[in-house]
């Protein structure tokens, strides 16, 4: 597992995508802090709140590459004969990819110093909440992302199929209220990522929310074991 990590990191900072995602993230919460401040906003949860858009769209440049150009590259017969269990090979690739995802992130402890030094009012406690909101919801959606990257040799498509999904998800919320059937609006309700995510960055860690956004990565980490394995045996 430590060793695709690793590889999986260094593939990301030898090409443009790693200095890419961080630009941009760091970029776009940069903007939305310099607002934030101007307007006088002392909590930091319009900044976690602006940005979840962005990262979800941001998550498929991430994974898009993560399988499918071992596929494409015939590196992943290599990964599939080695002496390490399957899931352990995935589960590298995935915590890579989620490093990545939360890397900028860090930057937000140096936005909430200020936000403290210039106001009375901040919360750490919400600034937890937030990040945890972040970490949760992040590691869902890039473990999607890897599964989607299993199913293709091609990461134009990964990621275009990636970002398809992203805008499903970013548009659940408008389906629940849409369609004028109780079990779909339920459903949709249920399944509402941005919903549950808005949950933490109003302060409120609940347990049905992490269980949810945990239950998703594992899930997903789990069919992307399975597509993985079917490939071995074909």
């Amino acid at each position: 597992m430590g060793a695709v990590y690793k590889r999986e990191m260094k593939a990301y900072f030898t090409s443009p995508i790693g200095y890419i995602v961080m630009a941009v993230m760091l970029f776009l919460m940069g903007l939305y802090f310099t607002y934030m401040f101007s307007a006088g906003y002392s909590d930091i949860s319009f900044l976690f709140m602006s940005i979840s858009s962005v990262s979800l769209f941001v998550s498929p440049i991430i994974t898009m590459r993560l399988v499918s150009e071992d596929k494409k590259q015939k590196v992943d017969q290599v990964l599939l004969t080695a002496p390490v269990k399957l899931w352990k090979i995935v589960t590298g690739k995935f915590l890579a990819a989620f490093t990545l995802f939360m890397l900028p992130f860090t930057a937000s402890v140096i936005y909430e110093i200020i936000l403290n030094v210039n106001s009375a009012d901040v919360s750490w406690v919400m600034f937890l909440s937030n990040l945890v909101g972040i970490a949760l919801y992040g590691a869902a959606i890039i473990a999607i992302g890897l599964f989607i990257s299993s199913m293709t040799e091609s990461q134009i498509i990964a990621g275009i199929v990636g970002m398809v999904v992203s805008f499903f998800i970013m548009q659940i919320d408008y389906f629940a209220t849409a369609v004028d059937v109780a079990w779909v609006s339920t459903a949709c309700t249920y399944f509402s990522f941005v919903n549950r995510f808005y949950a933490f960055t109003s302060g409120q860690i609940d347990a049905s929310n992490i269980v949810f956004f945990l239950s998703i990565a594992v899930l997903f980490i789990y069919l992307t074991t399975l597509a993985m394995d079917r490939k071995r045996w074909a």
